[in-house]
């Protein structure tokens, strides 16, 4: 009959008086999720290592992890998919945090994207057309994208050839400021145009 592992299953056996139970040895990298393998979670019999502080080529694993705690670095599977896995030496920790930094930075640097609203009738006034066009300006210096729409109430909806030319228009107006990605498009009740700032 098979022995079991201690602690597999049921409680720990208990200490000597005075004594604290013995501590299962957990790796402190291993505690959260690490997004690769490393160390002694490494399967593989062998791998490829790479780096700068090792000579390239093809390691039985045993060998790779002496490499690794001589130079008191970790042994990473950077390429878990590899026939056989190609792994780095480096300091793993240090390596986390240079990956979180770089996905900060990319993050920063993205801007998300802003669209406002400019809504019209089908048969909106100049008064009331240059105003929203002074809006329309306004955003898309600001870097925001502009998606005017014609809204058609009711028997409105006969009048969608004077909304598109309304739409295109728009777009002749912001064409010093903004390009057009999507031409004027009917969608249910609106019809509807996109125009996107142009780069500095």
């Amino acid at each position: 009959m098979d022995k079991k592992p201690p602690y597999a299953s049921g409680p720990r056996p208990a200490a000597p008086a005075g004594q604290r139970p013995p501590m299962m040895r957990r790796d402190p990298r291993q505690v959260k999720q690490a997004p690769n393998n490393i160390n002694e979670h490494i399967r593989a019999k062998e791998v490829r290592l790479v780096g700068d502080n090792v000579e390239p080529g093809i390691y039985p694993i045993q060998e790779a992890r002496r490499l690794a705690q001589n130079l008191e670095l970790d042994l990473v599977e950077i390429s878990p998919t590899a026939e056989p896995p190609v792994c780095k030496l480096l300091d793993y920790q240090k390596y986390l945090y240079q990956q979180k930094k770089k996905a900060k930075e990319i993050k920063a640097k993205s801007t998300k994207v802003v669209v406002k609203e400019i809504r019209f009738g089908p048969q909106t006034d100049d008064h009331d057309y240059n105003f929203k066009l002074k809006h329309a300006i306004g955003f898309l210096q600001e870097g925001a994208k502009v998606k005017a729409y014609v809204f058609f109430k009711g028997r409105s909806i006969l009048f969608k050839e004077q909304g598109e030319v309304l739409l295109l228009r728009f777009a002749n107006d912001l064409e010093e400021y903004g390009k057009v990605e999507q031409m004027p498009l009917l969608e249910g009740k609106r019809m509807i145009i996109m125009l996107a700032p142009k780069k500095k």
